[in-house]
């Protein structure tokens, strides 16, 4: 663990839990004390606090936003909670908040497996919400609001490597982590370097970005062991969840804020179908469907402008 003898250093500021483990975080923006509006944003797969957001500091200025990333656990330099679900996840979310005295409620985003720590604020702390995003969310094909033939359709469309890997964390999480450090399996990491499971827009995206100086902190996502981060997060994802999205009310039957989902035509990670047959199923999501778009749309800087503003709007 960071910080433990022989582990990792602690460079990032952290909050301690009540439950002892320690989340580290990352601020920008206005300053959280005179902040308008405060967003904390549960970070993707393989990412970490130091997400490169494409906004302008700018536009954070104008629309008095306060951005609070954060180490998920297990991830960066965030404690491991081997015992992470969905519901833990979005408890870490309020304690994060509450320790950095955000106030009664805040903004939350997700960004595309880190959206189950989100559906799990919408379930269990939605008295705290003001605002809610999922952008290109993780899609957990089991459950149980799909019918069977989209569900199939859209699991049978992936690459071998992802449909496998999906299988053995849903149906099997014990044998994930053997699953994934396996060279001669279809798993995930067969795909990493690879451009198969990206879309001609996100890989003219990668392009751009590779172009640009390394991120601060490229590297750390996985420095306390790839089980606790990478393998737990599939673990969780698309294993057996507590609910269905669908059985989530509404939080904001008042009008005072809204949910809104983003999704890309073109993802090649989590199929629009399913994202689009889930917002018909719950009314009150607002669905944003982006044309010419894949699965990294929020790296594109109108676009992520344009969630930002969507969010924050009344």
């Amino acid at each position: 663990m960071c910080g433990s003898k022989g582990g990792p250093p602690v460079t990032s500021p952290r909050v301690r839990l009540d439950d002892g483990r320690h989340l580290a975080y990352k601020e920008r923006g206005v300053a959280r004390e005179i902040a308008k509006h405060k967003i904390i944003i549960a970070h993707a797969y393989a990412d970490s606090k130091y997400f490169n957001f494409q906004i302008s500091d700018e536009v954070l200025k104008e629309l008095q936003i306060c951005i609070v990333t954060f180490d998920r656990a297990g991830y960066g330099e965030s404690d491991p909670n081997p015992g992470r679900s969905v519901k833990s996840e979005a408890f870490d979310i309020q304690e994060l908040a509450d320790k950095l005295q955000l106030g009664p409620k805040f903004y939350v985003m997700g960004l595309s497996i880190g959206a189950y720590a989100v559906y799990g604020c919408l379930k269990y702390i939605p008295h705290r919400l003001s605002g809610v995003a999922l952008v290109v969310p993780l899609t957990n094909f089991w459950w149980p609001c799909f019918p069977d033939k989209l569900f199939r359709d859209a699991l049978n469309g992936l690459l071998v490597a992802q449909r496998w890997t999906y299988r053995v964390a849903h149906y099997a999480p014990w044998l994930v982590h053997w699953w994934m450090t396996q060279s001669w399996l279809p798993s995930l990491s067969s795909l990493v370097g690879k451009p198969d499971p990206f879309s001609r827009s996100d890989l003219e995206i990668l392009e751009q970005l590779a172009s640009k100086a390394p991120t601060p902190g490229q590297g750390m996502e996985t420095q306390q062991g790839l089980h606790e981060s990478l393998h737990r997060d599939l673990m969780v994802a698309f294993g057996k969840w507590d609910f269905d999205p669908t059985d989530i009310r509404n939080p904001f039957v008042d009008g005072e804020g809204h949910v809104d989902m983003w999704v890309g035509h073109e993802d090649k990670v989590f199929p629009f179908e399913l994202a689009r047959y889930l917002s018909r199923q719950i009314p009150w999501i607002r669905y944003h469907e982006v044309a010419d778009a894949g699965h990294l749309l929020i790296y594109k800087e109108t676009n992520c402008e344009a969630i930002f503003r969507e969010l924050v709007s009344p």
